[in-house]
């Protein structure tokens, strides 16, 4: 990791891996797509509207997945001061907030006809919420303290602390009453999902996949770019 820890053998490997990811990523959306709209069957209870689900689960999943991301980053970064993990993190956090929203938003759209209503105050809803409120709080630590160290250091430990949200997103299910039913694809007994249904549920969650290492990529490109346009600007004033 150390070998690609300077910012321009990064840059060198992302303009490298930028065009086949994207272009995987365009085949998997469209294999994942049109798979959960013309070869999956309807629900036996829930009927077409179980469609919403390749959409709303791939998105909590990966809101969940860069959220750990951006732990694990924080933590390489105040560990081995790792130049690029706070980047990265900082990379992560807009495009994690995108998915925990969309996984909001579709998760209400499921909601009404299912449960009746909108929104309500369930454990597993209240805890990605939560999640959201942290990705917030994670990106305005950077917005509103003009020293990128100490900006760092306190997005370092939001990043951490913030963390513990993860296991209880995770098992809110199972520790609390909620509407959610259980895991059904990741559990110890193998998925439940019938296979015409887990098939395009796990393309769709690899697009996903694809489309944040794709945004990450490039999101880290113009970070790198505008820190060292800001180094640019304070030599230029100390030179003066």
């Amino acid at each position: 990791m150390q070998k690609f820890a300077n910012p321009a053998r990064f840059l060198k490997l992302a303009e490298t891996l930028l065009p086949p990811i994207w272009g995987v990523t365009i085949l998997a959306f469209a294999a994942g797509l049109y798979m959960s709209l013309v070869t999956a069957p309807p629900d036996y209870q829930q009927g077409e509207t179980v469609r919403i689900m390749f959409v709303h689960v791939p998105a909590a999943w990966m809101a969940l997945m860069v959220y750990t991301s951006m732990a694990a980053a924080s933590i390489m970064a105040a560990i081995f001061r790792h130049p690029l993990a706070d980047m990265a993190a900082k990379a992560a956090a807009p495009i994690g907030a995108m998915f925990c929203l969309l996984a909001l938003i579709t998760g209400s759209l499921w909601g009404k006809p299912m449960w009746g209503a909108w929104w309500v105050w369930d454990a597993r809803l209240t805890s990605v919420f939560v999640l959201l409120l942290l990705y917030l709080g994670y990106m305005a630590v950077w917005q509103a303290i003009e020293d990128p160290h100490r900006a760092a250091l306190i997005a370092r430990i939001v990043a951490i602390a913030g963390f513990i949200n993860v296991p209880i997103v995770k098992f809110s299910v199972d520790w609390w009453n909620s509407l959610h039913q259980g895991a059904s694809v990741f559990r110890m007994g193998g998925p439940t999902i019938d296979a015409r249904m887990l098939w395009p549920l796990l393309i769709m969650a690899l697009a996903y996949t694809l489309l944040f290492v794709g945004l990450l990529l490039v999101a880290m490109r113009s970070e790198i770019a505008q820190r060292k346009l800001r180094q640019l600007r304070l030599a230029g004033i100390e030179g003066r």
